[in-house]
């Protein structure tokens, strides 16, 4: 699998994105400037957490307008794999390629902790190697991820299977509508969550749990 990593000014989960998809796929990561109008010819394109542009305006919303966006856009809509984490889901909200925003978490404080989540779906190609219902540990690292859309939206999300995680009860650290993580769009190629993934896959960091979400990429994307 051949995989990109988006740079924006003030990303800090980059490198995390890319050392833990050269581990899993033993492949160089293109590392891809926000400046750039062009993708090299890749799989999947990740787009990191962190904090674009200084969280300026709205999270995600300067980056969402970045010239790399719409070589993303074009690679999303040939069925291309876009994967978006904290910042990056932020992003692909502000960018309509996933409905709905991420709002200010309810407490009004930045959360930092590993949470409980539980797989919703798993005929993704992002989750094929967990099984639903399963009860995994991802950490968090926000201060706006809180997920609002209006009742019809969230309805055809839930519908439509395009919720993929969950916070497990009681472990919501922000409030999201109906506990939602992570969703995907209606082709199903693009993926947003809150979590970090990439930060369990390797258990000298504290965990695997995220290694499944990679190794079902690997699987379906070669």
């Amino acid at each position: 699998m051949k995989s990109a990593v988006i740079v924006f000014p003030a990303s800090n989960c980059d490198r995390d994105a890319a050392v833990a998809l050269e581990h899993l796929t033993g492949n160089k990561t293109h590392m891809v400037w926000h400046q750039d109008g062009e993708l090299p010819n890749v799989d999947l394109v990740v787009l990191p957490g962190g904090f674009s542009y200084g969280d300026y305006l709205r999270s995600g919303a300067m980056a969402s307008q970045s010239a790399v966006m719409r070589a993303v856009k074009a690679h999303a809509d040939k069925g291309g794999a876009v994967l978006g984490i904290c910042n990056g889901f932020q992003v692909l909200t502000e960018s309509h390629l996933l409905p709905g925003a991420l709002m200010r978490n309810a407490d009004l404080k930045f959360v930092c902790r590993p949470v409980g989540l539980e797989v919703e779906e798993t005929q993704s190609l992002f989750t094929r190697h967990y099984e639903k219902g399963q009860r995994v540990q991802f950490p968090v690292a926000h201060g706006e991820g809180s997920y609002f859309a209006d009742d019809e939206t969230l309805n055809r999300l839930e519908g439509e299977n395009r919720v993929v995680f969950r916070y497990a009860s009681g472990d919501n650290p922000n409030g999201s509508a109906r506990n939602i993580a992570g969703i995907l769009n209606e082709k199903r190629n693009v993926l947003g969550l809150m979590p970090h993934p990439e930060r369990v896959v390797d258990p000298l960091l504290g965990g695997t749990d995220g290694r499944a979400l990679f190794q079902s990429l690997i699987e379906t994307l070669g």
